[in-house]
């Protein structure tokens, strides 16, 4: 998945022109810093996911933050309603891919261009190191800031791509860039006024909150690609969003609570939450098969292997016949019997896919011979 994304990305114009307008403009900054004589100094406050950092440190990480921070990791906020308005991850999780897989294979080719096209600037930030007289640990510290700022608001840009809508694309990424700034800022500045500075202390809160919200982002992007949802559960991406509300409440709670010794405790507590939040039930061991009679393609009586009905929506699996209410598309799996899975391994992959339905399936490849043939030679050509 990271080799397919990375293949794709490494074409786009979203990679290609920042990673060429960046060394240029990177030239010119320090040109004119060593024009004009800019030395930035370092402070007890320089340390890691320090944004007045950057914007205190000259034009050349002004233009590193713009292109590496900004514009390259929003840039995700098409990657997933490709794979979802196309029904591709329907396809790719029939194979042995995960819905984690799918989004963390996502979040490294982004978040890897934004690193790459970083790495690419290091010969400019040793020659301020060696001729403009910068201190080694303010450059590490505009350093880590792009780069651990970069790997969350590329998490969040993934899991906002995730809903339909430029609106609902807009209004989800700015949720999350609001949940961010509040819930890593409140125990970041209380480790900072705990420590008198960017100690060891902010360091490891800093860490923790990368963690916490690349978790989130990816949490979100991963509750979008559920294939059916259980009537008894609360639909996934809503309890993602909750957590992203209510998460800055809890973790400046834990931090006021701590005086600020514990406020990375809080955001790791809210980092396993995300991951845990929404997990695929696990369906017990059907009855065997044999048990069940297969509905006759003869019209003689049909019995309740075939009572969850084959439907057609539009805006659905592209209008495919499907089980049930579920987006489970009847050619899909058929074409997975014929690559070898088993009828067992179907009903444990798509929680919202029963027996009697996969039999209603079969019947209707039986007697839709054709609609089946054309609808697995279509998706294979697209």
């Amino acid at each position: 998945m990271t080799a397919k994304e990375l293949r794709q990305s490494l074409r786009r114009g979203s990679f290609v022109y920042p990673f060429l307008g960046i060394q240029f403009l990177a030239v010119c900054a320090m040109a004119a810093e060593f024009q004009n004589g800019y030395a930035s100094e370092s402070s007890d406050y320089t340390g890691m996911l320090n944004p007045w950092l950057l914007w205190s440190s000259g034009p050349f990480w002004m233009v590193v933050a713009a292109i590496c921070l900004l514009i390259m990791p929003l840039s995700g906020v098409i990657l997933m309603g490709q794979e979802l308005e196309e029904g591709n991850h329907e396809l790719l999780l029939l194979t042995k891919l995960d819905r984690w897989k799918i989004v963390s294979g996502k979040f490294i080719t982004l978040w890897g261009l934004s690193a790459l096209t970083f790495v690419s600037l290091l010969p400019y930030v040793v020659v301020r190191y060696m001729v403009g007289g910068i201190e080694w640990w303010h450059e590490a510290a505009c350093a880590t800031t792009v780069l651990g700022g970069s790997a969350m608001i590329a998490a969040g840009a993934i899991g906002a791509s995730a809903f339909k809508g430029l609106g609902a694309r807009v209004a989800v990424l700015a949720l999350f860039l609001a949940s961010m700034i509040a819930g890593a800022g409140i125990p970041l500045l209380g480790a900072g006024m705990q420590s008198h500075g960017c100690g060891i202390l902010y360091h490891i809160t800093a860490v923790a909150a990368v963690v916490c919200y690349v978790a989130m982002g990816l949490a979100l992007a991963r509750s979008r690609l559920r294939l059916a949802v259980m009537a008894y559960e609360v639909k996934p991406s809503g309890m993602v969003i909750g957590l992203l509300v209510f998460s800055p409440f809890v973790i400046g709670m834990v931090t006021a609570v701590t005086l600020a010794w514990a406020g990375g405790i809080g955001l790791l507590g809210m980092a396993v939450v995300a991951l845990r939040i929404d997990v695929t039930p696990k369906l017990s061991t059907p009855p065997p098969l044999a048990n069940f009679q297969v509905p006759t393609p003869d019209g003689g009586p049909v019995d309740s292997a075939a009572s969850e009905s084959i439907r057609r929506t539009a805006g659905v699996c592209g209008g495919e016949a499907c089980i049930g209410m579920t987006r489970i598309a009847v050619w899909m799996l058929e074409e997975a019997r014929r690559a070898g899975v088993g009828e067992l391994d179907l009903l444990k992959d798509y929680p919202g896919l029963s027996v009697n339905g996969l039999e209603a399936a079969w019947h209707y490849v039986e007697t839709h011979r054709e609609e089946i043939e054309q609808a697995i030679r279509a998706n294979r050509e697209a």
